[in-house]
């Protein structure tokens, strides 16, 4: 048995979180600074590490205590070394160092990205990924820094067929609920608003889905792209607000968020999809933390093809979290695989030709 303590600090919201063997939470605290950045529209980095600074310790021994484990019995310290903000990472990175040396515990040092991908598994997914029947693997990785879809194959090698060009979707919302006075962050504030609304009203573009009227470049087939569609709803809504005298009235607003968020969901849906039946994959995994979004799970449930088993992220699991960190570090443990106390944290999404849970 194996218990592994997770660190998580790469944006917003600071966590620890105790798992046992690599599935098994026994611990996840969360501390959310969404309040404190609400104010400013976004995320001000500066002001997430000052956060991360006063939370990090009464999270561990929150975590600790409903673990019901003690830092001498934990086998390592797993944390994320990135991507993400660096002053944000810088904390986290550091203080997880700290516990390491102080209690001489190894240290693991995990991709946010990948550990996304790895919540999917938590609590209920083991021996999924030690099935080789389970691959070819199909991961969406949807949050407001990353909108890409990795293709996993049985024996841990990985290919990155497509990114977002510019905006993640997760960002998308967040800048249309700020573009319509909804507030932050944007992805629970537009679901909420779009209930009830008429999501086939407005006709928002799909970007690189070839419905534009021209073809679609094969380099392209996979990649993601969000500023058109928040740039259409820019004028949507100053043509809107003109034809109603400067008014826009509930039900055109629950219209247009329904509409725009049918735009973001239908891309995230029909570019997976497509993928899955162009590489014939046994599974898809959906997580990140517009994951979280109950119009894109439904979607996905209803939309699945038969033979393709889909794995969703617990909502509990989508957003940033520390769990997810302590489950992938686990992988690494097993097989003796320890970061250095020089290591540093970084910023941008690396190359991925490898996972580390297969």
């Amino acid at each position: 048995m194996s218990l592994i303590l997770g660190i998580e600090s790469s944006c917003d919201e600071t966590a620890a979180a105790v798992v046992r063997d690599g599935y098994e939470v026994l611990s996840s605290a969360v501390a959310s600074q969404i309040a404190k950045h609400a104010a400013h529209g976004g995320v001000v980095p500066e002001l997430a590490a000052r956060e991360h600074l006063t939370a990090l310790n009464p999270l561990l021994e929150e975590a600790l205590r409903t673990a019901g484990v003690t830092m001498q019995e934990v086998d390592a310290v797993a944390v994320t070394q990135g991507p993400g903000l660096i002053p944000a990472l810088l904390v986290g990175l550091n203080f997880a160092k700290g516990l390491a040396l102080g209690y001489g515990k190894p240290l693991i040092a995990v991709n946010h990205f990948i550990a996304h991908i790895y919540a999917a598994f938590l609590e209920s997914g083991h021996g999924v990924l030690e099935n080789p029947e389970s691959y070819p693997l199909l991961a969406l990785v949807v949050s407001g820094g990353h909108t890409s879809l990795l293709l996993i194959a049985a024996n841990g090698e990985a290919r990155q067929l497509g990114c977002t060009l510019d905006d993640a979707a997760g960002e998308a919302l967040d800048k249309a609920a700020k573009l319509l006075g909804l507030g932050y962050p944007g992805g629970p504030v537009m679901q909420k608003t779009a209930e009830g609304g008429d999501a086939g009203r407005f006709e928002f573009p799909r970007p690189l889905t070839g419905g534009a009227g021209k073809a679609l470049a094969p380099e392209h087939r996979y990649d993601f792209s969000f500023s058109g569609v928040k740039t259409a709803l820019l004028y949507h809504v100053r043509r809107e607000a003109e034809r109603n005298g400067g008014v826009f009235p509930e039900s055109l607003l629950k219209d247009t968020v329904a509409s725009y968020q049918e735009a973001v969901v239908d891309v995230l849906v029909r570019k997976t999809l497509q993928a899955a039946r162009d590489f014939q994959v046994r599974g898809i995994v959906v997580s990140g933390g517009v994951a979280c979004n109950a119009v894109l799970r439904e979607r996905f449930r209803q939309q699945t093809p038969e033979g393709i088993r889909l794995h969703l992220a617990e909502r509990r699991h989508c957003t940033d979290n520390a769990a997810m960190v302590a489950g992938c570090g686990w992988h690494f443990f097993r097989r003796g695989e320890f970061a250095g106390p020089d290591i540093d944290s970084f910023a941008r999404l690396p190359q991925i030709t490898r996972v580390p849970f297969v």
